[in-house]
């Protein structure tokens, strides 16, 4: 068959798959939308560089606090669903609590809270654990002697060694070089599900890693960290006592033995080594990336840093280690906190949703296995709820007496079934890390605040701040 023959025969074939296409459309009242071609869909329209930005123009799936809180809140179980995620996929082998559904999805969530919760998540215990670490960053800080660094991986550190109490019954030192490796790791990974040549991967899955070099490395990557945590399972298999388990994964070992016999059970060493594998890559990289785009916040607006130091210094002091019982004393402090989450926008475009069956909504048809986008971004940036959407503004958070006020649309960590099951914890963190920062240092840059760029790098899986070399100078008493 020659090559015209070879291209005309592909034209009807295209041409009668958008004819299909055509045809479904017409006769489903499916969500409005634009046409798009044949195999490539809508993908020459997206822009690369921020999806979601299209996706709001063109592809609209769920957009607004009202209707992604009647899908995920008040229609909780259809919306349920977790959409699959190439890349997520073959990093977890298809095994784990981000990407399950149905059984899976179930046992493993429904575990992984009361487990969590068990050890501290939220609670006394898990505050003190973080306020351990924090004497150890603001050592680590403070040994810079107001010299300007990247404060990247001393938060990545911090926060890492949180989730790694949790998971593992250990810390780590920050100069242990693994470690260190580890998290390089970690954070090369998200930037590369972010970048525009890893979102190409979870369009065209099936596009072999020859033709990126970059897949390959970080895939590779991918494996040294899975080997890390197999490693890990192991010496908790060879030392555990069922009666006293010390971490997650003791307990899933004694949960794996005592269902061994149940042949519907999802606790199985696959989906124990994905869930560690979710747990210490979401735990490490969205918490530490959140408290150093603060950090470069604060160092735009000095007079924001000001007001904070005021506020710590006159409810804790100079000395005092700060606690979550201050945060109601805060109020200003708590507002800034707030704001830098809604302002970082984290998850743009949320982990994907999927229709695992027929859906009825707003008298549309959703058909079972349609892909659903709830946009956080859209929830964090919508005018009726926001006074100022796109710029930094504690006041969204305050009210007219400079309390602090909720506001229902802050969803940074989702909402409904599929919400981040580490919120508490991240809360805790990010207020216990950052107050214990002001209240010791004050954050500048090298090139001043006017130089401080606080759009993001990348902006698709996940919204990735600039990195900036700072200068911590130690506040005096």
């Amino acid at each position: 068959m020659d090559v015209s023959t070879t291209m005309v025969l592909a034209g009807l074939v295209l041409t009668w798959l958008w004819l299909l296409t055509a045809k479904y459309r017409s006769n489903v009242r499916l969500p409005p939308g634009p046409r798009g071609l044949p195999l490539l869909g809508n993908l020459l329209q997206l822009d690369k560089r921020a999806p979601f930005t299209t996706l709001l123009k063109r592809l609209v799936v769920l957009v607004g606090y009202d209707v992604i809180k009647e899908a995920l809140v008040e229609n909780a179980d259809e919306f349920a669903g977790r959409g699959p995620i190439p890349l997520l996929v073959r990093a977890t082998r298809g095994y784990g609590l981000a990407i399950s559904n149905g059984e899976r999805w179930k046992q493993l969530r429904r575990f992984t809270l009361s487990t969590l919760r068990d050890f501290g998540m939220g609670r006394k215990g898990m505050e003190d654990w973080i306020k351990e670490e924090s004497r150890h960053l603001v050592d680590r800080i403070t040994s810079t002697k107001a010299s300007p660094f990247d404060p990247t991986f001393f938060l990545s550190c911090t926060v890492s060694n949180v989730i790694c109490c949790l998971v593992f019954g250990e810390r780590f030192s920050y100069d242990n070089e693994h470690f260190l490796s580890l998290l390089k790791i970690i954070s090369q990974t998200l930037k590369h599900f972010s970048s525009p040549i890893g979102q190409l991967y979870n369009v065209f899955p099936w596009l072999p890693d020859q033709l990126s070099s970059r897949h390959r490395a970080v895939f590779n990557d991918i494996e040294k960290l899975r080997k890390f945590i197999m490693e890990k399972i192991l010496e908790h298999q060879e030392t555990m006592d069922p009666s006293a388990p010390r971490d997650y994964i003791d307990c899933f070992l004694t949960r794996l033995k005592q269902e061994q016999d149940n042949a519907s059970s999802e606790f199985n060493h696959e989906n124990l080594e994905s869930t560690v594998f979710n747990l210490y890559m979401a735990g490490t990289e969205t918490t530490s990336t959140t408290i150093r785009f603060a950090l470069s916040v604060l160092i735009k607006y000095p007079n924001i840093q000001e007001h904070m130091q005021q506020e710590i210094a006159s409810v804790i002091g100079s000395e005092r280690c700060p606690n979550m019982e201050d945060r109601k004393s805060l109020p200003f402090t708590d507002a800034v906190i707030h704001e830098v989450q809604r302002l970082l926008d984290i998850v743009p475009m949320n982990g994907p949703h999927y229709a695992v069956q027929h859906i009825s909504f707003r008298g549309y048809e959703i058909p079972k296995g349609t892909m659903i986008i709830p946009m956080l971004h859209s929830v964090l940036r919508e005018e009726k709820h926001w006074a100022t959407p796109w710029s930094f503004n504690p006041q969204h958070f305050l009210d007219l007496d400079g309390n602090f006020k909720k506001n229902p649309a802050f969803l940074p960590f989702s909402a409904g079934k599929r919400s981040c099951v580490g919120e508490s914890l991240a809360r805790m963190e990010i207020f216990l890390f950052m107050v214990s920062l002001v209240q010791r240092f004050t954050f500048s840059c090298p090139s001043g605040p006017e130089h401080i760029d606080l759009s993001p790098e990348h902006s698709s899986f996940a919204s990735l701040p600039r990195t900036y070399h700072i200068v911590a100078t130690p506040r005096q008493n």
